[in-house]
């Protein structure tokens, strides 16, 4: 997809939520609806192992989003960024309830099994947003981190695939690295 058409959709989506921010919560909160349910319910059964969960994430994903449509800035990211930060947040949300409630025996006993999968829950988390960060970035940097990091080529690796020079991979690892780190801390994932 063009570059222009990506800025169009993300300008016609800003505007969107600036009309739900608006006290427009109709159209809008309808056509977003529409453009994101289907993906935020996959996301949610990926996350959540649960199809009841994952429609509840969806709906409270709207919810907040028709609630905080005010708080959306668009000089910070897209539509799609927000709606899917709000979607993990969620999704962290009822992981965490649904693990604090203690699971039954078979004798009717109450097993304690909080904690069970945190860390891999964690860890799926944390893949998505440094997946979204990754897709933040122009094209050559990314590139090149997917290539370092799903890959596990080394920079002269890189530089004979890609057919560049090795000087080319490490300042485009350089500054792909920076780009990353910066929109990590503005996501509030790093400090």
């Amino acid at each position: 997809m063009a570059a222009v058409a990506i800025d169009a959709i993300a300008a016609e989506e800003a505007a969107l939520v600036a009309r739900v921010a608006a006290g427009d919560d109709g159209d809008p909160l309808v056509a977003l609806y529409e453009r994101y349910s289907s993906r935020l319910y996959g996301l949610g059964v990926r996350l959540l192992g649960d199809t009841g969960m994952a429609e509840e994430m969806v709906q409270e994903t709207f919810v907040r989003l028709w609630r905080g449509a005010g708080r959306f800035d668009p000089d910070r990211g897209s539509v799609r960024t927000y709606t899917y930060t709000i979607a993990r947040r969620v999704a962290v949300d009822l992981h965490r309830r649904a693990a604090s409630r203690p699971l039954r025996t078979t004798e009717g006993e109450e097993a304690d099994e909080q904690g069970v999968g945190d860390s891999e829950f964690e860890k799926l988390i944390l893949g998505l947003d440094l997946r979204d960060a990754l897709r933040s970035l122009s094209a050559k940097h990314r590139e090149i981190l997917e290539l370092y990091l799903d890959e596990d080529l080394s920079q002269p690796q890189i530089a004979e695939r890609l057919g560049i020079p090795v000087g080319t991979v490490k300042t485009r690892t350089f500054y792909g690295l920076s780009a990353l780190k910066l929109e990590l801390e503005e996501r509030g994932l790093i400090g």
